[in-house]
């Protein structure tokens, strides 16, 4: 997978209050050229934000792609870097039973295929710009849908 192309992905929920209007958004950056994506929704939450913003950025790659995907989700990073493998087991439940959001997790499963993608938590507001790019795309679009 060496040969792959390479790109960066940032990408950001935003929902106020929550639940309620809600906002997505992710950048693709790829040698001198970006592409932003935005979307939303007038009622979901913060996390369903958050999953939508990466299912949507991995399903606008052409072709199979080396991703630095940087988010500042915890709950985006861990269920794909951690929990993922045993909902899957355990027929798409968590340990203490029903899993939120499972079609939206399995709909982001099905983007990974074909790429390699290394993933990265960034601290939310504290001075990424990309980061704080993506936070206002997602917070405009939840307000200006």
């Amino acid at each position: 997978m060496a040969d792959l192309p390479r790109v960066t992905i940032y990408t950001d929920g935003a929902c106020e209050p929550n639940p309620g209007p809600g906002g997505w958004a992710a950048l693709l950056l790829f040698g001198k050229h970006e592409k932003e994506l935005r979307g939303a929704e007038p009622h979901t939450t913060n996390n369903r934000m958050e999953l939508t913003a990466a299912v949507q950025a991995l399903g606008a790659l052409t072709q199979a792609t080396r991703v630095d995907f940087y988010t500042d989700s915890e709950y985006l990073r861990k269920g794909i870097t951690e929990w993922l493998p045993d909902w899957r087991r355990r027929g798409w439940k968590r340990k203490g039973g029903k899993l939120a959001n499972i079609a939206l997790w399995q709909a982001l499963e099905a983007a990974l295929e074909g790429h390699d993608i290394s993933w990265h938590w960034v601290r939310g507001h504290a001075g990424d710009r990309f980061n704080q790019r993506v936070d206002s795309l997602a917070r405009r679009a939840m307000r200006n849908p």
